[in-house]
């Protein structure tokens, strides 16, 4: 990523903050006008972007990338569009066993819908429940802050997923290390030890 975008943090710290963090931490802070520490992920625009043009733009640790963005239903962009897959997943906080934020995935799609290209390229975005949308809502008007609904904002992680991400025998499984371990022990029958 370009250097308009480096986080001033202490070498060795790295930015890769759970599902819990992403909505706790930093969203729901946002949504509410409260600042956040470190003020790292950037407001973006995502729409006009195709996910390939992020780099520079929006915070990026490893091959993924972050950024707030303002909810909407036009997901197109100049090359393509992305398109929700699969459901929405609850985020639950791990202290209070709550719900306090949605995820939902989407994967881009180079062309036209609903006749484009699928890619490699995975969207995950967050917003708030609708509890912590509205314990945002109610904590802005006590602060007197203008009367814009804050709780539109999401947070998005976008990253290329790998191509080669099963094992090349077509049915999704991976071995663990310890796995391989113990299969190769079976191949110790077959090697001869010196007497």
């Amino acid at each position: 990523m370009g250097d308009s975008n480096n986080v001033n943090l202490p070498p060795g710290f790295r930015f890769y903050p759970t599902d819990e963090e992403l909505v706790v931490h930093f969203l729901q802070r946002k949504a509410a006008l409260l600042p956040c520490h470190p003020d790292v992920i950037p407001d973006l625009d995502l729409y006009p972007f195709d996910p390939w043009e992020l780099d520079g733009r929006a915070l990026a640790e490893g091959n993924q990338w972050y950024y707030y963005s303002r909810r909407t239903q036009n997901r197109v962009t100049a090359n393509g569009y992305w398109n929700p897959m699969g459901i929405e997943e609850a985020v639950v906080s791990n202290s209070s066993n709550r719900r306090v934020g949605i995820k939902k995935f989407y994967v881009f799609y180079v062309g036209e819908a609903p006749h484009g290209n699928r890619t490699n390229w995975i969207m995950q975005e967050y917003r708030l429940s609708d509890s912590a949308a509205s314990s945002s809502r109610s904590s802005t008007k006590r602060k007197s802050q203008p009367k814009t609904d804050h709780s539109k904002w999401v947070v998005c992680r976008v990253h290329e997923s790998d191509e080669n991400d099963d094992d090349g025998d077509g049915d999704g499984t991976e071995l663990s290390c310890l796995d391989e371990v113990f299969l190769s022990l079976d191949d110790l029958d077959e090697v001869s030890l010196p007497n």
